[in-house]
């Protein structure tokens, strides 16, 4: 029987850094580690880490 889950760690992520300027995160605006650079959404761990809650799927 085949299980299935519902993750976004498959998600494609930004590069990380390799030093500044770093990326505001988009929802609290405190630094992130992607680089300024990149073109999209970018979140702070913390705020990562509750977008994820938020999403996941329950049950």
């Amino acid at each position: 029987m085949s299980e299935d889950y519902c993750t976004i760690g498959d998600a494609p992520k930004p590069p990380v850094a390799d030093g500044p300027p770093y990326a505001d995160c988009a929802l609290c605006r405190k630094q992130t580690e992607y680089p300024e650079s990149y073109k999209g959404i970018t979140l702070c761990p913390v705020c990562e880490w509750q977008e994820a809650q938020r999403t996941a799927c329950s049950g």
